[in-house]
């Protein structure tokens, strides 16, 4: 038997994002964004609030980071969610972290996350219904710690966070449990 839930946003799992922008004046700022998701093979579109600093500061400089955040620094990637730059200047700074200019755009690399994606805004969305950061992607990096013996990103050594809407938990990435377009395969055959 089913249950109502009423009205909830109901998807899950939702990645942990991590947003990066430089200010005018090349401070740094970043934000937690679990609204967020890949809209081509090379534009990623973040569910944003236009009020938030680093929004202000994406539509100002043009350009920002996107990193996976990881379990090994769960506290650090709540703070950036529940911290507003608006209201605390040394938001980044209390973290401890360490950011680095991008080679490809004018934005900050997080360097503790492990994944990060280089982005170049292509448009604000603004609707009735929706505002969206949409940016492209110009390059990705990763911490040679996550990748696999061929050179790309292994998500069990990852540890990326994902967020839970249902009770506003956080959890780790786990076992692999199939292979994409095979998983399904045999039903393909199927008559």
């Amino acid at each position: 038997m089913r249950k109502n839930l009423k009205v909830m946003p109901a998807v899950f799992p939702m990645p942990v994002l991590m947003v990066a922008a430089y200010d005018e004046q090349g401070k740094v700022n970043v934000m937690n964004a679990a609204w967020g998701t890949i809209c081509d093979m090379d534009k990623i579109a973040l569910i944003i609030d236009d009020e938030h600093k680093t929004t202000q500061n994406i539509r100002k400089v043009k350009a920002f980071t996107v990193s996976l955040a990881d379990k090994e620094h769960i506290a650090e990637a709540d703070f950036f969610g529940i911290a507003s730059g608006n209201k605390i200047s040394d938001k980044f700074e209390r973290t401890g972290f360490h950011a680095a200019k991008s080679a490809l755009v004018n934005a900050p690399i997080i360097e503790e996350f492990p994944v990060s994606m280089e982005c170049e805004l292509a448009e604000i969305v603004e609707t009735a219904n929706l505002f969206a950061v949409v940016g492209k992607i110009v390059g990705v990096s990763a911490d040679e710690e996550v990748l696999d013996a061929n050179g790309k990103v292994n998500p069990l050594k990852l540890n990326a966070l994902i967020f839970d809407q249902f009770q506003h938990g956080y959890y780790a990435v786990g076992e692999k449990v199939g292979q994409a377009w095979n998983a399904g395969k045999e039903l393909m055959e199927k008559k």
